[in-house]
């Protein structure tokens, strides 16, 4: 079992398991993640039977340097957060 899957793992496992070549398996790769991006950025990407990802806004806080202890400004950023769906969880916990 994989600890750490990458982008060349699931390019690899696609290559193996359809018999597509190794560059057009990348670009299909490439073109999904590609198209989530941008659908991601103009609302929810909800994927059936797998989940949701949604963008949230977080405001600016006070962090701390955890070596010196001093306060620094983290800035206000965008991130994405992902919301598994039903299926998904019992798939996961019960096998």
């Amino acid at each position: 079992m994989v600890k750490n899957f990458k982008k060349a793992d699931i390019i690899k496992n696609l290559n193996k398991t359809s018999g597509f070549s190794i560059n057009f398996s990348k670009k299909l790769i490439n073109d999904l993640i590609n198209i989530m991006i941008q659908n991601i950025k103009l609302e929810n990407l909800t994927i059936k039977n797998l989940g949701t990802f949604k963008i949230i806004n977080k405001k600016k806080r006070l962090g701390l340097n955890p070596k010196t202890k001093e306060p620094h400004i983290i800035t206000a950023r965008k991130s994405v957060k992902f919301i598994s769906s039903q299926k998904l969880l019992k798939s996961l916990n019960y096998e």
